[in-house]
């Protein structure tokens, strides 16, 4: 669906074609649900998570002033949601000195196997402060650039690049050093 399909499931819900809303849910509750997913990584409350923010987007629709596309709207709504919900009732995270190692550090070749790698990596973003996890989620597991991070995040787009190099340095230092071989993109 382009950015001009869905201005006009916007416009036909604001004319009083409450239908219209159910296509804006169905393209976007995926990836909604998937970022919530990467501040909370509790499905069932990703899913809530999500759901909250299409009522809030609902109610909110008259609000989008159409400078930006539908989709980063809708996402920065979503992630400053996500960020007071998880402000309110943290999701249980875990020391980075606790992060576990995987079971078979090494392949046969004496490469880290990569799913394991991913996991702890994963596993440690999650457990960084949510300033640096929250940078780091949105640019490497939601793939957003960092013009799109910062309007999520509604932060200067420095102030995400330092966030993402303060980050990346944390995982660095704190990660073993077979996991930290494999270097993470710059912003």
């Amino acid at each position: 669906m382009s950015p001009s399909e869905d201005q006009a499931e916007v416009e036909r819900v604001l004319a009083g074609d409450i239908s219209a809303f159910e296509g804006i849910v169905r393209r976007w509750q995926g990836p909604l649900i998937n970022l919530a997913y990467r501040f909370c990584h509790d499905r069932g409350r990703a899913e809530e998570m999500a759901q909250e923010a299409f009522l809030r987007a609902y109610r909110a629709l008259s609000q989008w002033r159409k400078d930006a596309v539908f989709s980063t709207w809708l996402f920065a709504l979503a992630t400053n949601l996500y960020r007071s919900e998880l402000r309110r009732i943290p999701a249980r995270m875990v020391a980075l000195d606790e992060v576990a190692e995987p079971a078979d550090g090494h392949a046969s070749d004496g490469g880290l196997e990569d799913h394991d790698r991913d996991m702890a990596v994963r596993r440690a973003v999650l457990a960084l402060p949510s300033r640096y996890r929250e940078a780091l989620v949105l640019f490497y597991f939601h793939e957003m650039d960092v013009a799109t991070a910062a309007r999520s995040l509604e932060l200067p787009e420095g102030t995400v690049k330092a966030r993402l190099s303060r980050g990346r340095e944390i995982l660095r230092r704190k990660l073993p050093q077979r996991l930290a071989a494999p270097r993470l993109k710059e912003a």
